[in-house]
This record gives C-alpha cells, sequence and structure tokens, in this order.
C-alpha cells in the first residue's frame, strides 16, 4: 500500500464488490418467492420465513463480526465470511425444500453479516483520515441504496430467464471475483495485542435481543402488535437486553463498548441515521405497492421507476465527500437529510392521475438529498470513536440502519392500513347515494376505498418527511472532531 498509494482505490472496489452482492441478496430472493412456492409446496406464509430467517440471522453476528474483525484481523474474518457466503448461496440455490432452504439462507445470512463491519474498518485504515477517508467511505455507503434499486431490476430477467435457483447460484462467479481482488489487495489490520477474552456472554444476551425484536418488526403485522406472541418478544427483547447492558457495563472486553453512547457526535449521528433509514424504507416500499395498485404498472414497470433514483444516489455521495473541511459535517447532514424530506414530502401529492415522473423526481430529490449526507455520516461514526475500535462502531451503525429500515416498514404499513380503515369510515359517514341503486352504490363503495388509500399514502410521506425534518434538526449538532492521527498495526500476512 505504501509503495503504491493508489492501490487503496483497489481496496474500495474490492469492499464495494462485495457489499454489493451481500444487500443484493437480500432484496432479489424476495422476488424468487412466488417461484419457490409451487416447487417446495409451501404456502406464502411459509415462504416468508426465508425472509426472515435471513434478516434474524443477519442482525443477531454483525456485532460479533465488528468484534472479531477488530480482535483476530479484519481481512481474515472479511475473508472468511465472504467465502462461507459463497458456499451458502450455492447450498441454497440446490436446497430441495423449505427447511434446507432456511438452513442455508441461515448459513448465508451468518456469513454475510461478517461483510459491513470489517469492510467498514477496512477502508478506515485503508485511507488516512480526512478527505479520501470521506469520500471512499460515501461511495462505499452509496452502494446500499443502490443495491436495494437495482435488486429488482436484476432480479427480475434472472428468474424470468434462468428460473428461482439462479438469483442465488450468481453470487458464485462474482463472489469469487471478490475473493480473488481481497486476497490480492486487502492487507491485514489488527490490533497490536491479540485479545482473548471474548465476550460471549454479551454476544448471546445481545443476539437473542435483537432476535426477539427483529422477530416481532418481521411479525407483527400479521400476528397483531399486541398479540401473545408479540408481547412475549417485547418481554424477551426488554430482558434480555437489560441483561446485555449490566454484563456490558462490567466486562474488559465488552462487544459494544456502552461509552460509546456517552459521544454526542456518537449519538447524534446514530439518532439521524435511525430515523433517515426509517423514513427512506417506510415509505420507499410503498412505491411499488402504488404504482401497481393506482397506476397500473406491472412489477417491472415499478423497478424501472427506482433507476433515476440509484443513480441520484451514487452521484452524491462522492459530491458530499468533496465538501469534507469546506462546510461543518452538522450543516451537511442536516442540509441532505433535509432534501432528502422534501423529496419524500413531494410523493404526499401522488393520486391515480400522477405520471411516471411525479414518482421519480420526488425519489431523485430524496436520493441525492441522502446520498449528498452518507459520507459525512459515515465518516462522523468513524472519527468519533478510537481507530482500534471501528468495527464495533460500525456494526453498531449497521445494526441501527437495518432495525431502523425494519422498524419504518412495520410502522408506516400498519399506519397505511389503520389509517385506510378510519378514512373509509369517515368518508362512509360523511356520503351520501342520490341513486339507490346495486350499480351507484358500487361505484360509491369503489370511490370511498379509493380516495382512502390515496389520503393514507398522503399521511405515509407526510409522517415521513416530518420525520427526516427532525433528523435534520439532529444533524445540525453533530460536531465531528478533528483526526486524532492514532494509528493501527498494519499486518501483511
Amino acid at each position: 500500500m505504501k509503495d503504491n498509494p493508489n492501490l487503496k482505490w483497489w481496496v474500495l472496489v474490492t469492499v464495494i464488490v462485495g457489499t454489493f452482492l451481500g444487500r443484493l441478496d437480500q432484496t432479489i430472493v424476495n422476488l424468487a418467492l412466488p417461484k419457490i412456492i409451487p416447487d417446495f409446496h409451501i404456502t406464502v406464509s411459509q415462504a416468508g420465513w426465508i425472509g426472515t430467517a435471513y434478516i434474524l440471522a443477519n442482525a443477531v453476528f454483525v456485532p460479533i463480526w465488528g468484534k472479531l474483525g477488530d480482535t483476530i484481523g479484519r481481512k481474515r474474518v472479511y475473508l472468511t465470511g465472504f467465502i462461507i457466503f459463497l458456499v451458502g448461496s450455492v447450498l441454497a440455490g440446490l436446497s430441495w425444500n423449505l427447511g434446507s432452504m432456511l438452513v442455508f439462507r441461515v448459513i448465508q445470512a451468518i456469513a454475510g453479516s461478517a461483510d459491513y463491519p470489517t469492510a467498514m474498518a477496512i477502508l478506515a485504515v485503508t485511507f488516512p483520515a480526512g478527505k479520501d477517508r470521506a469520500q471512499a467511505l460515501g461511495i462505499w455507503s452509496s452502494v446500499f441504496g443502490a443495491s436495494a434499486v437495482l435488486g429488482p431490476l436484476i432480479g427480475g430477467p434472472l428468474i424470468d430467464t434462468f428460473g428461482w435457483r439462479s438469483v442465488f447460484l450468481i453470487n458464485l462467479p462474482i463472489g469469487l471475483i471478490g475473493t480473488f481482488m481481497a486476497l490480492a489487495f486487502v492487507e491485514e489490520s489488527k490490533l497490536p495485542e491479540r485479545r482473548v477474552k471474548f465476550d460471549w456472554w454479551g454476544a448471546t444476551t445481545l443476539g437473542i435481543s435483537l432476535a426477539s425484536l427483529v422477530l416481532v418488526l418481521d411479525q407483527g403485522t400479521d400476528w397483531g402488535w399486541f398479540s401473545a406472541a408479540s408481547m412475549l418478544c417485547y418481554a424477551v427483547t426488554l430482558i434480555s437486553g437489560a441483561i446485555f447492558l449490566l454484563i456490558e457495563d462490567g466486562h474488559d472486553e465488552p462487544i459494544v463498548d456502552l461509552k460509546f453512547f456517552r459521544n454526542a457526535v456518537f449519538v447524534n449521528t446514530l439518532m439521524n441515521n435511525f430515523i433517515v433509514f426509517m423514513a427512506m424504507m417506510g415509505s420507499i416500499f410503498l412505491i411499488p405497492v402504488f404504482a401497481q395498485t393506482f397506476l397500473g404498472y406491472n412489477a417491472t414497470q415499478s423497478g424501472y421507476l427506482f433507476i433515476p433514483m440509484a443513480f441520484g444516489l451514487m452521484a452524491a455521495a462522492p459530491l458530499g465527500a468533496m465538501m469534507m473541511g469546506k462546510l461543518n459535517s452538522g450543516v451537511v447532514i442536516g442540509s441532505s437529510t433535509l432534501m432528502a424530506g422534501i423529496g419524500i414530502g413531494l410523493l404526499a401529492l401522488l393520486d391515480p392521475r400522477s405520471t411516471a415522473i411525479d414518482i421519480i423526481i420526488p425519489l431523485m430529490i430524496m436520493a441525492f438529498g441522502m446520498g449528498f449526507g452518507m459520507a459525512q455520516r459515515t465518516n462522523a461514526v468513524a472519527a468519533a470513536v478510537p481507530a482500534h475500535e471501528i468495527g464495533i462502531a460500525s456494526s453498531v451503525l449497521a445494526l441501527v440502519r437495518n432495525i431502523a429500515g425494519a422498524f419504518g416498514i412495520a410502522v408506516f404499513a400498519t399506519i397505511l392500513q389503520s389509517v385506510t380503515k378510519q378514512k373509509v369510515l369517515d368518508l362512509a359517514q360523511n356520503s351520501h347515494v342520490l341513486v339507490h341503486t346495486p350499480q351507484a352504490i358500487g361505484t360509491l363503495i369503489g370511490l370511498i376505498e379509493l380516495k382512502a388509500q390515496i389520503d393514507a399514502y398522503a399521511i405515509i410521506y407526510g409522517i415521513a418527511s416530518g420525520l427526516l425534518i427532525i433528523g435534520a434538526i439532529v444533524a445540525f449538532f453533530i460536531q465531528v472532531p478533528e483526526p486524532k492521527g492514532e494509528k493501527i498495526e498494519m499486518v501483511v500476512e
């Protein structure tokens, strides 16, 4: 790396390949479920566990990999996770029933969760603190949004042409390229002293707490938020979470260092990330539903709406990184969050007469706003903690983003259902039929349901926009400290 400074940009390309592949897998598999259901002779409800199993395992193991990467070596953990992910992908592509699919998806998820904390730490130690680091972290972070958008566009043709197994098997050739790149370009980085006192009890209690939380967020809409199953999940989340905090407070090598949460920069940045990802995921997942329900688009046409959004996100990320040192990070993050809020707010104007442009322009504004602050958000977390704990800090950031997305989808879906029902009742009470024929009454019912749903979508996007405005206010208090020049021992193996 020292002999060839440009090699660090190849490290960036390497981790982008891995991150894109892992995030793409999360979005692309959902498209295959309609094909998997008849092959495995399962119900839609049973098929939902293919996604739920992945989400649960991924959430539980992110902090474990982050800690291991900081202690035994980021490259070693990154490669281990990447190779196991490829094996799990091939096995999932060869699965023969629901049970085998769930086992192989869990293997995929456990391995795939190693990517985020180790990739961010690899970039943080590869790029010196400053503009290069911010730009690298910003470009890398934009891959998350791009993969979520491009997943349906890539998955549709794959499934239609080669069948559902192709969405798993395609990971192998791309993954092998990423593996060879990691072997060639990434140097090992770890702490000067190996720490062998791993916090297994902390990892276990945190895993139980996260698993129960993610489970209820994923299934709560179907179970009912106050059902016995949901209440049990709440209790397990709170009890295991409290035990986790007690363990961490007295542990020499905690799985999550609680002193991070006494750092104003770290906390404010996490709060901003939570609000941004909650609003984005909670509102954007409804766009395809709206387009197909009210505008008559098919699944492929709905996917096309997100292409400009992906380009806006990827174009804005490096531009935001260029602002490092020129503008206060809090101003950049706050302004970008406000822009995203304006973009989502414009979606509240949608109605059945809307065109594709009416959706694309707000999404582009939102994406550009998010992308413009992406580098600064990620860099703020990296700068707020000691260099030897970047892996742990990045795993916390990953958890916050994942939980925020799940929370946003669960909350907004619930709000959409409840608001629609209430609007139907309100409109029905204030509507009058002058001609009492079956045709007239049927037309009235249809118009009431249409109006209720459109009003509900407007409320959803209004709430999302309001949340982002709150996130913008929080962001203005972020003051990223100057880098202290802390070094991490680089060990080439």
